[in-house]
């Protein structure tokens, strides 16, 4: 299903079409005739806009085949006395954390460190934060945004789990950016690496759900999509509960193990599927859930305070910790990346099973995105069993979705 790309959109063509594309809107940089659509199965792709001529060859298709997450994904190497963890990559530094302003806190995902950085970096530079927030018109929909405070950091808590195209925004006069591995990847790459860019900040994601995840759970709870006047998927608690409130002031409920469980995280996007890097390996700093667990290590999703694992993975990242920790804006403490394994199961099975659910991609005739220095062949090699049923499970849902369509 691969072929020669001949030009900027005849490789944007050959990643949408392998099922390759994250919806990240790095492409919509590249060119006035490409902008980011909603497809017909809810997720955000590139189209033509008929407007302007798509660029041809050139710097544009260049940057392209070098940054798209669909196409190239080449693993960060490692700064002078950092480590590289087989499962989290790169880190100059691990820590438990939470941020001390406790509003912040309390409407974040996982204790707040990423909108406090966002505030700091943007109260001390006098440059924007490019973040996500709910869209004020359409509360369903999350959009990216500028902000310069931390009462602008704090309206836009708390994570958003939908489609949004962080790279597909201008970077000129930010001082960060906050968005998923896969947007924040493709940034670092298109910009050759350059260190003197905005701050980088990700987050440990699981997945793009299609916008009709969302309007799925907000019918289950009995509102309409068109009504509503806010919605939050977590946050206001930790874990905390996906929160609708319509225009008659009413509002319904459902917890994230319902919310993510059962309905969002059964909706990804097939990029996602075969994704490399899930914990923001190309970011200065990423962060995560750093989840208590039972007796068995799972992770447990009863409310508390929230509490994240942070990862400085550059120097630029290590310093703004140290310096926000100094502060007093956050709270930090060293720990372990094997403790971080037993409470993150899911990264941890997609990143020893990817290279099997790759395979299943190339048996059903799809081109499967190249991942450089990421060791995924030993991978391959040390877990065979494991990989073969990955790849039996990637053929056999292949298989059904060709069926249906």
């Amino acid at each position: 299903m691969s072929r020669r790309d001949s030009s900027l959109w005849g490789a944007v063509e050959d990643v949408v079409v392998n099922d390759n594309c994250s919806g990240c809107g790095l492409c919509a940089t590249l060119s006035d005739g490409i902008k980011m659509q909603l497809s017909d199965e809810g997720y955000l792709r590139p189209v033509r806009t008929g407007e302007h001529p798509i660029a041809e060859r050139g710097k544009a298709l260049e940057v392209f085949q070098r940054a798209c997450p669909g196409r190239t994904v080449v693993a960060p190497q490692p700064h002078a006395g950092s480590k590289v963890h087989p499962i989290f990559g790169r880190h100059l530094g691990v820590w438990e954390g939470w941020s001390t302003d406790h509003e912040i806190r309390n409407a974040g995902s996982s204790g707040g460190i990423l909108t406090t950085i966002a505030a700091f970096i943007s109260e001390k530079s006098g440059t924007a934060a490019q973040v996500v927030r709910m869209d004020g018109e359409r509360p369903t929909r999350s959009v990216p945004v500028r902000i310069m405070s931390r009462d602008e950091a704090l309206l836009s808590a708390g994570s958003r789990y939908a489609p949004v195209a962080v790279a597909g925004e201008s970077l000129e006069g930010t001082g960060s950016v906050t968005g998923k591995p896969c947007e924040i990847s493709a940034i670092r790459a298109a910009a050759d690496d350059q260190v003197d860019g905005p701050v980088l900040l990700s987050f440990f994601c699981a997945g793009t759900p299609s916008q009709r995840a969302t309007d799925k759970l907000v019918t289950q709870l009995g509102h309409e999509v068109e009504a509503l006047t806010s919605m939050r998927y977590r946050g206001d608690g930790w874990p905390g509960n996906f929160v609708v409130t319509s225009s008659d002031g009413t509002s319904a409920h459902m917890g994230y193990e319902e919310s993510w469980g059962a309905v969002l995280g059964k909706q990804l996007q097939g990029r996602c599927k075969s994704c490399v890097d899930g914990t923001g390996e190309a970011a200065d700093i990423a962060v995560g859930d750093y989840w208590a667990a039972d007796e068995k290590g799972y992770p447990v999703f009863e409310d508390q305070d929230g509490r994240s694992v942070v990862i400085a993975r550059t120097m630029r990242g290590h310093q703004i910790l140290v310096e926000c920790a100094a502060a007093g804006l956050i709270e930090i403490s060293p720990v372990s990346l094997d403790s971080v394994s037993k409470i993150q199961p899911l990264q941890v099975k997609r990143r020893l099973t990817l290279p099997g659910r790759l395979l299943g991609k190339r048996l059903t005739g799809q081109s499967i995105p190249d991942y450089r220095g990421y060791g995924l062949f030993s991978g391959l090699v040390r877990r065979p069993i494991m990989n073969l049923k990955a790849a039996a499970g990637t053929v056999r849902r292949s298989l059904r979705k060709h069926s249906r369509s």
